[in-house]
């Protein structure tokens, strides 16, 4: 990415762009001729949502498109937020407070996202499932189409990647088969990624870096240095940055991810996550139906019927049973 530049002082015209980092208060927007400038916000800014504009002092965040102006220090001053089309979010922890200095539900990590893409490896290390689901349950929950890329595909025999993923496609989500080392489905990665927002996600050791440098020459360095930098420590502050694709879109390296994980959702949030589970659970006895232990549960009935795998059914009782601050990496 481009070094920040300070342009020329232009009062009064606005111009926009796209936030593609935010680190100690300051703001790096990409404009459309590509270059990054610095900024500011400004104390209140104005949130167009739909035919309204609401004044909040709400930080913006990576993905936002924004209206700024250069001031006569000749840096960007953020006057406004465009409406978000979608956003990867977290919960806010009970009893803390985030940017708006009231209590909120939410901080938002990455604004406008088009999907999220988890990157598995195939083996070496092998591949856990509950991980997958604990990034598809948070993909869900945030609205958010996701894709499934197996790497490091050229370590097995034909055909056993596509059998140990096959419920994933089975239930309707996208699955590109891999290898950083061979280029097979690199074509196919790419065309999935050129023109949309995409949030990366995925354990350590899959191949995230190596496939970037297939994708686009480069990208993956950039990205692992980024992650080594933002993403060290437990409590280190979930942050976002964008990577622009030359071919248009951009990767969201979502470094604290791992922060995500299934804070402050309930039974019912999670089963939602699920996506096969959701024709069952209106026909279930009770509302407030857990799936674990009721009788008269569909879910469990359609695990029993056979449309519900009993490998994704098993992966929502283990997170049912995990503390939510756990690191969705963890095994």
């Amino acid at each position: 990415m481009r070094s920040p530049v300070v342009l020329e002082s232009t009062p009064q015209v606005a111009q926009q762009g796209v936030v593609v980092r935010a680190q100690s208060g300051f703001y790096y927007i990409r404009t459309p001729d590509g270059d990054v400038v610095e900024a500011v916000a400004r104390g209140k800014l104005k949130l167009v949502r739909g035919d309204q504009r609401i004044t909040s002092k709400t930080l913006v965040v990576p993905g936002d498109i924004v209206t700024f102006v250069i001031g006569d220090d000749g840096r960007g001053l953020i006057t406004e937020v465009a409406e978000r089309r979608s956003k990867l979010a977290r919960r806010a922890v009970r009893g803390t407070r985030l940017n708006v200095g009231v209590q909120d539900k939410e901080h938002v990590i990455v604004a406008n996202v088009d999907q999220v893409a988890i990157v598995m490896a195939a083996a070496q290390p092998a591949p856990s499932l509950r991980v997958l689901d604990r990034y598809l349950v948070i993909a869900e929950h945030n609205g958010l189409d996701a894709l499934i890329v197996v790497n490091k595909i050229d370590l097995l025999e034909p055909g056993i990647p596509e059998e140990v993923f096959g419920t994933y496609r089975a239930i309707g989500y996208p699955v590109l088969y891999t290898s950083a080392r061979t280029g097979e489905g690199i074509d196919a990665l790419r065309a999935a990624l050129v023109g949309k927002e995409t949030a990366l996600a995925g354990p350590s050791g899959a191949g995230k870096s190596s496939l970037l440098n297939r994708v686009e020459p480069g990208l993956g360095e950039a990205v692992s240095e980024i992650s080594e930098a933002t993403g060290k420590g437990r409590h280190t502050t979930t942050r976002a940055h964008l990577f622009p694709l030359h071919e248009g879109g951009f990767i969201a390296d979502t470094a604290g991810l791992r922060e995500v994980g299934l804070l402050e959702m309930d039974e019912g949030e999670i089963a939602a996550g699920f996506r096969e589970f959701r024709p069952f659970i209106p026909e279930c006895r009770f509302s407030g139906c857990t799936h674990v232990h009721e009788p008269g549960c569909a879910v469990r009935a359609a695990v029993e019927g056979g449309g519900i795998t009993q490998q994704r059914y098993d992966s929502y009782l283990r997170l049912l049973e995990e503390d939510a601050y756990k690191d969705p990496w963890e095994k």
